[in-house]
């Protein structure tokens, strides 16, 4: 009997194999079924659009981030006019001092943003799933090792070694891109949480009489951890990296606002809502465009992540 025909054996119910396609028509109409996380996978994808063609979109309307319109401005360097300077030109208005168009600033912005979200979600889902199977799945000392460095890490107030490397590392390296660098740290400080609801997964599903069948059949580790373990473990990191992207999100804004994250001149909304706090009596168009901007993407990621996961819980009830 080759190993094959000892995989088509072993499938399970808990197994991918037989019930795949069905599986992918129910969650997707369980999903559609829920308006509000429908509606947050609709405007996630929105934002993703708007920040792939953000320059085309840009250049079609005629503005940019990066044009000052200083006569824009009154005397005092503020947004003349009401709203922040709100017209038929500037339809968020223009930004204090420079006469930036805001407009064009928020659209920019969602680049970095998004960027920093997905990339530090991607680079924390790698690293914690792979620490998670190999200490769930492998255990012993593996595991003991893995979930002492987990404690460590979460033991760490995670901000301050965040506001710590992004000032340093540009020091050290000036000519390293920042969004990469943010990516990097934001990342490597936010794969504990998955690593462990990894690690407690996999050691549930090694005990499983499929993993149990297929190992007595004389297949080896890492054709279990292919074959049956990662595939039943695929959609809890789906649904976590959904939920951990507006966290890292609002990371980048943070160390943007503190001044450690993306640097000026490219638009960052992190940085724009920094900018604003101390224009929010005389501008609070400053403040209120870009928040609402950030608000609006982790909304709809949190929505659309709620909602994945009730779709694809094995559990819930399919009506």
């Amino acid at each position: 009997m080759t190993l094959d025909h000892a995989d088509e054996l072993v499938a399970a119910p808990s197994s991918p194999g037989a019930a795949r396609p069905a599986r992918r028509e129910t969650w997707w109409r369980v999903l559609r079924r829920d308006r509000f996380a429908f509606t947050g996978l609709l405007v996630v994808v929105g934002y993703v659009v708007v920040a792939l063609t953000a320059p085309l979109f840009l250049g079609w309307l005629g503005v940019d981030p990066y044009t000052y319109h200083l006569d824009a401005l009154d005397e005092n360097g503020a947004p003349a006019g009401w709203g922040g300077g709100i017209s038929a030109e500037h339809w968020f208005g223009v930004e204090p001092l420079t006469g930036r168009d805001l407009f064009a600033i928020v659209v920019m912005g969602s680049r970095a943003s998004l960027a920093v979200g997905l990339g530090a979600t991607a680079v924390a889902v790698l690293v914690g799933a792979t620490l998670g199977v190999l200490a769930g799945y492998a255990g012993g000392w593996v595991d003991v090792l893995v979930s002492r460095i987990v404690d460590v890490l979460l033991g760490f107030p995670a901000l301050v070694f965040m506001i710590a490397l992004g000032a340093i590392i540009p020091l050290r390296f000036p000519h390293s891109p920042r969004i990469l660098i943010l990516v990097l740290v934001i990342g490597l400080f936010g794969w504990t949480s998955i690593a462990r609801v990894v690690r407690a997964q996999s050691l549930t599903l090694r005990s499983l009489g499929f993993v149990r069948a297929s190992r007595g059949l004389g297949a080896g580790s890492g054709h279990i951890v292919l074959r049956h373990v990662l595939p039943n473990l695929a959609a809890t990191v789906v649904v976590f990296a959904t939920i951990s992207v507006p966290g890292a999100i609002g990371s980048e804004a943070a160390l943007s606002f503190l001044g450690v994250g993306v640097q000026p001149p490219t638009p960052s909304w992190g940085r724009s809502i920094g900018d604003a706090v101390t224009w929010f009596s005389s501008d609070p168009m400053y403040l209120v465009f870009p928040g609402l901007a950030l608000f609006g993407i982790t909304l709809a990621f949190n929505a659309f992540g709620d909602g994945l996961r009730d779709a694809l819980d094995p559990r819930a009830v399919r009506r």
